[in-house]
């Protein structure tokens, strides 16, 4: 049994304990990158972080401590980006970049490039690196990626095989105006929600489908609640790396050259993987999911419906067709 003098003895001990750790942890580290998103760690996106934590914590010399949180754990993608801008957490990835820069919006664009070859040189380029200069609200933007690859719909009423049978399906959309724009023009019933919302939306019929990469409806498990799946490849988007503007410059420049290079390098890595297990990943969701490829007919009728929202793009000022062209040019730049 503790006596009273030997409780306050415990607790001394036990608070300078806890303040020895701590203390070690700060002089162990100069700095620390507190990072979240929305994805598990065994997705492309959780696998490119996972090689940044490694890696800038092995090229600073330990004066960086990365610290990773998958999953949703720090909340959603909304509420991470709102961490990242106050400093509560130093860097996330997801839907929110069009509020570092709405150019970034122009990645939204439907059938943009002909496919990966030509988005991964996109993201690569010096044009990718002016939008990535022009970050505003607090944030800095080392690199750029493809957001996990390019988007097929799933849902649980028909196979899609052209635009029109779209029409009358609630389907979720990421919290972002273009992505609302884009659905708008295809003719479903837009429904915004988190991403980490959408497996019980399932379940309990809320809506009809959503539209993401393979690797995202893996990973999330979406093919158990969900019937159809149609290879659309309509969109795909970009994936900055977002970091607190303050706490970058805050490092000194040996350290922002690691942040940044690990960062090109991380982003790489993420393409790659993601590229690499959307073949992969179809093939496992055939044996879950009814799968069907659209037709160059079908892809057409999707061609037709989205053009309009080139143009509501510029519009809206996100963009000007001077960007449109510049893109598409950097897209073929690596040919």
């Amino acid at each position: 049994m503790f006596t009273t003098k030997k409780w306050f003895c415990w607790i001394a001990s036990t608070i300078l304990a806890v303040t020895g750790l701590a203390t070690t942890g700060a002089q162990a580290a100069d700095y620390v990158f507190k990072y979240g998103q929305s994805q598990p760690d065994s997705s492309s996106r959780g696998q490119s972080m996972v090689f940044f934590e490694r890696e800038v914590e092995k090229r600073s010399g330990g004066r960086i401590d990365v610290q990773n949180f998958f999953s949703n754990q720090l909340g959603t993608e909304s509420e991470m980006y709102d961490q990242m801008v106050t400093g509560l957490i130093q860097g996330t990835r997801g839907v929110s970049f069009s509020n570092v820069n709405p150019k970034f919006n122009l990645y939204l664009l439907p059938f943009l490039t002909s496919g990966w070859d030509e988005m991964r040189c996109l993201v690569g380029s010096d044009f990718a690196k002016s939008i990535e200069a022009g970050a505003g609200n607090g944030v800095y933007i080392p690199a750029t990626g493809i957001s996990q690859g390019f988007r097929m719909y799933t849902n649980n009423v028909r196979p899609i095989n052209q635009v029109s049978d779209l029409k009358g399906l609630k389907i979720r959309e990421p919290q972002n105006d273009f992505n609302i724009a884009v659905a708008k023009s295809l003719g479903s019933i837009v429904t915004p929600m988190a991403f980490s919302e959408l497996y019980q939306a399932f379940k309990t019929g809320v809506i009809d489908g959503q539209h993401n990469p393979p690797s995202n409806i893996w990973n999330a498990k979406l093919y158990e609640v969900q019937k159809y799946l149609s290879v659309t490849n309509h969109m795909s988007g970009p994936d900055p790396l977002m970091i607190n503007k303050a706490w970058f410059d805050s490092l000194p420049a040996d350290l922002q050259k690691v942040v940044n290079e690990v960062a090109d390098e991380a982003l790489k890595l993420n393409d790659e993987l993601a590229q690499k297990a959307e073949f992969e990943l179809l093939d496992s969701l055939r044996e879950h999911m009814e799968v069907n490829t659209l037709t160059p007919e079908g892809i057409a009728t999707f061609r037709q419906a989205v053009m309009p929202v080139y143009q509501s793009g510029i519009d809206a000022g996100y963009f000007t067709q001077a960007d449109i062209d510049a893109a598409q040019v950097a897209a073929k730049s690596c040919q």
